[in-house]
């Protein structure tokens, strides 16, 4: 939950994150919006992502590690 963070720290915590992931294994992300800035890093990763509006200022983003 990166939520309450503010930006840059998000996708630093999600890059982190994805660094301590298994190929093929997901990392599901709750933000308060769609991380356009992240978008391009993941795919030069090679990851996928899908991310779906849940509510007001409420996203989740699910990554899936390249590789796997």
């Amino acid at each position: 939950d990166v939520s309450e963070l503010v930006p840059p720290e998000p996708m630093i915590r999600i890059l982190e994150a994805l660094e301590q992931l298994a190929p093929g294994e997901t990392l599901l992300v709750y933000h308060v919006r769609r991380p356009i800035y992240l978008y391009p890093r993941l795919e030069e990763l090679g990851c996928t992502h899908e991310t779906w509006e849940i509510g007001p200022n409420r996203v989740e983003l699910l990554i899936r590690k390249a590789g796997g």
